[in-house]
């Protein structure tokens, strides 16, 4: 049980570990080849330190690793670019994005797949302008509006992954108390469901809804996001969000019981076909 940056370092040294092993190299040779000390390597491979996407690069090809899909994930693990050594767009909020966010946006823009149960609010990739807008305003009371608007286009900026080829497939499971909260009013609560009903027709997007007469379910507890990676399992986390904070799982033990979770709740919610129906209803009386 860690938090974003350092689960972030130990996923990337054990897979930097892994292939070095695969490579047929001990931490010493790779060291040799790359002219650094052994004990820079063991520290990169345990997570104990950081590691720049420049030496991720160089380990790489020591490694002779030639999958990009991989390079790329791992690059951005370390924090950096892409293959070229171009930023990816949310360096541009450095100064107003908090590193824990960073984190969490830079993985889910690797994940090949994300399943999310939310209680109370329409998750990120599927807010629109408006809701997004009442929602920062309201978790960020007092921020000065031109930081409001740029925390707004982030998250829209986030919803480009459901565009990417291939796009992000999305599993989402609401709770009934997301689609009656009236967030920003009933007119942007209209919009956003519509929203919803749109992005439920989308090959890539699963969207469930648990409704109240489902009764009680285990996600009455928290929310939670389970993050999955192309080609690399054990890459996989789920993220819990709390007020200032978010805690990353990342134990074949606790993936397998919110895997298990979110199963189960796929099956105590209305099937897709209905759950488009009662967003349908819903949008016609809102």
């Amino acid at each position: 049980m860690q938090y974003g940056p350092a689960v972030r370092r130990r996923k990337l040294g054990a897979e930097l570990r892994a292939l070095r092993a695969e490579a047929g190299l001990t931490s010493g040779e790779a060291a040799a080849l790359v002219g650094w000390h052994q004990s820079k390597v063991s520290r990169i491979e345990t997570g104990r330190s950081g590691v720049k996407a420049a030496d991720v690069r160089l380990l790489l090809e020591t490694y002779q690793v030639k999958d990009p899909h991989l390079r790329e994930l791992l690059v951005a693990l370390a924090g950096g670019g892409d293959e070229h050594g171009r930023h990816h767009w949310w360096h541009a909020y450095r100064g107003l994005l908090p590193p824990a966010y960073r984190d969490f946006i830079s993985l889910e823009s690797q994940a090949c797949r994300v399943r999310t149960l939310e209680t109370t609010v329409v998750p990120g990739l599927l807010q629109t302008p408006e809701y997004a807008r009442a929602v920062t305003r309201a978790a960020l009371g007092g921020m000065p509006e031109e930081q409001v608007e740029a925390l707004v286009q982030v998250r829209l900026a986030r919803q480009d992954v459901l565009r990417s080829e291939p796009p992000l497939r999305l599993s989402v499971i609401l709770d009934e108390a997301v689609l009656r909260r009236e967030v920003g009013g009933p007119e942007v609560l209209s919009g956003q469901l519509r929203r919803l009903l749109d992005a439920a027709q989308l090959p890539q997007v699963r969207l469930q809804v648990l409704p109240f007469t489902s009764g009680e379910h285990m996600g009455l507890i928290s929310p939670f996001v389970i993050l999955s990676f192309p080609n690399i399992s054990d890459l996989d986390v789920v993220v819990l969000d709390h007020l200032t904070s978010s805690l990353y799982l990342e134990r074949k033990e606790d993936l397998q019981a919110y895997t298990d979770a979110f199963n189960s709740l796929q099956g105590q919610a209305l099937s897709v076909q209905d759950s488009m129906d009662y967003l349908a209803v819903l949008g016609d009386g809102a």
